[in-house]
Order: C-alpha cells, then structure tokens, then sequence
C-alpha cells in the first residue's frame, strides 16, 4: 500500500507544471492542465483500441486457427509480418505527415480506416479473406502512435515525458487485456466475428469526434523555421539515418526496442500455448490472463514512468539503464515462467511479470527518443522507431517463430510452443547490453544535440 500511495504522489508531483509556452494557449494554469490530461486520456483510450484490434487474433487464436483452417506459418502471417510490412512502412510517411499535417484529422483518418477494416475482418471466410484486410489494417494503425506522441510532446515538457510516455503506452497492455478478457466474456456469447464488428464501430464513432478536435501548435518551431514542408521525403529520411548514426544513444535504445520486440512477435502463440501445452480450458486461462494483464500492465507502466524519470533525474545515466537493471533482474522470471507447472505459484508470478515487463518498456524506450529528436523530426523519428521495433521485431520475429514452430511439430518435438518462446525469449535478451549502452551515453548524446540546435 506504501508503494501505491508513493506512486500517487509522484504521479501528482510530476504533473504539477504542464508546457505552458506556445503563444496560443490563453486558457489559465488549471484549464490548461485539465485539457492537456483528457487529451492525454483520449489518445491513449484510442491506442488501447488499436491494441485490441492487434491482439484479436491472438486472442481469439483456439477458435480462428481451426474455423480458418490455418498452419502455424500462416498463422504468423496474419498476427505478425502481413499486418506489420504496412503498419511499419507507412508508419514512416505518416511520421512525415504528422510534422506537417493537421494532426487531429490525420489521427481521425487512421482510425476510422482501421475500424472499418477490423469490421470487414469479422466476416473472412478464408485465410486469403483474412489476409487482405490485416494487411491494410496496418495502414491505418500506422497512424496513431507519431501523431498521437508528437502531440503529447508538445503538451508536456521533457521532465514528464517519460511518465506522460507510459501513460499513452498503457494501451498495450490494457489493449492486450481487454481483448484477452474479449475474447474470454464475449467471445463465448456472440462469437468472434461479432466481437469485431462491434470493436470496428466504436472506432468509427471515435474518428469522427476527432474530426472537431483542434490543433496543438507545435513546440520549439517559430513560424519561420517551418520548411521541413518543403522538405523532400527522401531529404528527411536521410536526415534521420544522420541522428540516428550520430547519437549512439538513440541508436542503442532504438536496436534494444527491436530485440525486445522479437520476444513479442512469438508470444502471438502465447494462448495456443496455454491451451495445448499447459491444459488449459481457452476461456477460463483468457479471463484469467486477461486481469493478469491489466493490473501486471498498468503497474509496469506507471513504474517505468516514474521510476525512469526519477532515475534519469537522480543518477548520471539515461532512462534506458534503468531498463537495463530491471531486464536483467525479470530475465530469469520469464524462463522459469516458461519451464513451470501451471499447478506452481512461479507459474503465475511468472505470468505477472511477463505482463509487467511489456508495460515497463514503453515509457523509457519512447521518451528517450522523443528527447533525442530536433523538434522538426519528432514523429518521423518517432515512426522509424516504431518501424524497426514492429517490422524487424514483431514481423520477422513473429514469422520465425511460426515457421520454427511448425518445424517442431512436422518432427513431432513433443512441446513445439514451448521449445518456441523459450528461444526467442533468449534471443530478446541481447537487448540488456544495448540499453546499459544507451544509458551510459544519454546525456552527452543530449547536450550534442542541444549544442548543435542552438547554433
């Protein structure tokens, strides 16, 4: 209880100055906290939606695979590499949209696509009918995170982006425990096409109330200093490969996001797993993991979001060797989680902290980007940080899992899910050296950066 209540008031602590410095913001102290803390709530409701639209899958996987007739290899074709190849490379666009565009109406655009997708998604009869929608999904998705973290950095200042951060990023956990919980309460009732089409319409209603939202002005851009907009893409991409080979910082946390992100395109067999290798009945362990993963979810982003920033704020090194501390210690947790009997305390401990390493990540690993970006290139960095983590990590990573295991099942390996997720829970582990790098050389990465913008 002492812990949660010293969260509290860190929480409060941190959000007691808000970024008051654009010039057209007239609304008083309160007022502008209030509105910059529902704009906050609202993006991040928005990023829960778009993890549960990811998740679905997954979540519903001991019923999609067998009515669509699916192998593990295409399997991992619709959770992982069909949906990320588009998410991830025109994520890279819109994170150049987004620097120039309207940012609201740009986020309106992309939800409502992905809405309607997920809608159609509900109806597929085949892989192929799956296949196409998942694919285009990504389209939309792309939009989400540069626009909606470019307009929170203009909100907030730098001391609270971490927390502000993990906020946003509760949508993973909480987008992953609500499908989970879905497909465990609802599933059971309507069946899983009806659960997308309902899921497809609430993002639809959201997109237009974002129709009327307005425009944060951007911060650290002078009227003057706007020609990113004339910019050419292939100018702003090369100007971003320059940061990123300049900052060994930004480079270290950006590969660490990727390795960490192999671990998560694998765990898309996380309830096959469950299921058929642990014994358990798919609604009882959907439920079940499902509120694991709220409380798991919320305290691991809340505790990389303050702890961070407190760390970053009390020692000489980086949020990223915050993360590094806290990888090496959950490591071993998450290999015996794998190797437990379910019917074992270290099993659900194991489970528990699973969901609360994924929360951890987010809010460090994003604001450390956000701080070692130049104000002009913010989403765009932002959305090259998102495409190597989602196309490398959950693509690649997501499909070499699918195809090692139907290898291990073609050669009768009496627990192919599990021989899986082990390797690549290893393999996601190479991530640990690179965030003590990043770390250590944040705040000279940082002056740099300062020094050569003021020049």
């Amino acid at each position: 209880m002492k812990y949660i209540n010293n969260l509290i008031c860190l929480w409060r602590n941190n959000f007691s100055h808000i970024n008051n410095n654009s010039s057209q913001i007239s609304q008083t102290d309160t007022e502008s906290r209030m509105s910059s803390h529902l704009l906050l709530a609202l993006l991040t409701f928005i990023n829960i939606l778009n993890f549960v639209d990811r998740q679905l899958i997954a979540s519903f996987a001991n019923d999609i695979k067998p009515d669509l007739d699916l192998n593990n290899f295409q399997y991992s074709l619709l959770t992982g590499f069909s949906f990320i190849l588009f998410y991830s490379i025109m994520g890279l666009f819109v994170g150049t949209l987004a620097d120039r565009l309207h940012r609201p109406r740009l986020l309106a655009f992309g939800l409502g696509l992905w809405s309607l997708l997920t809608a159609f998604s509900g109806m597929a009869r085949s892989f192929t009918a799956m296949l196409i929608p998942r694919m285009l999904i990504g389209v939309g998705e792309s939009v989400a995170t540069p626009t909606s973290l470019s307009i929170l950095s203009d909100r907030y200042n730098k001391a609270e982006l971490g927390l502000v951060s993990a906020i946003y990023y509760l949508g993973v956990p909480l987008g992953i425990a609500a499908s989970l919980l879905i497909a465990g309460y609802i599933g059971p009732l309507i069946g899983w096409r009806t659960c997308f089409l309902l899921i497809g319409g609430v993002g639809v209603v959201i997109a237009l109330f974002l129709l009327f939202l307005p425009e944060t002005p951007r911060m650290g851009l002078s009227s003057s200093s706007q020609n990113i907009e004339k910019m050419p893409f292939k100018e702003i991409i090369s100007n971003i490969l320059k940061l990123i080979r300049q900052y060994s910082s930004l480079r270290y946390v950006i590969i660490a996001g990727v390795m960490f992100h192999v671990m998560l395109g694998a765990a898309a067999f996380e309830q096959l797993w469950l299921v058929q290798e642990r014994g358990f009945e798919k609604s009882d362990i959907l439920v079940k993991s499902g509120w694991i993963a709220v409380f798991a979810g919320i305290l691991g982003n809340l505790s990389g979001g303050i702890l961070g920033d407190i760390w970053q704020k009390k020692t000489n090194s980086g949020r990223p060797m915050f993360l590094f501390w806290a990888f090496l210690i959950l490591l071993p947790i998450g290999l015996m989680y794998r190797l437990a009997d379910p019917n074992t305390p270290i099993f659900w401990v194991g489970m528990f902290f699973a969901y609360f390493q994924l929360g951890l990540v987010y809010g460090p690993s994003f604001s450390t980007v956000q701080e070692l970006s130049p104000p002009r290139y913010k989403a765009t960095l932002i959305a090259f940080y998102i495409l190597t983590m989602n196309l490398i990590g959950l693509g690649v990573g997501g499909t070499l899992a699918g195809i090692m295991a139907d290898v291990l099942v073609n050669n009768n390996v009496a627990e192919p899910y599990t021989v899986t997720l082990i390797v690549f829970s290893v393999v996601a582990a190479s991530s640990i050296p690179l965030l003590y790098l990043s770390g250590k050389r944040f705040f000279v990465d940082r002056v740099n950066l300062l020094n050569s913008l003021n020049k």
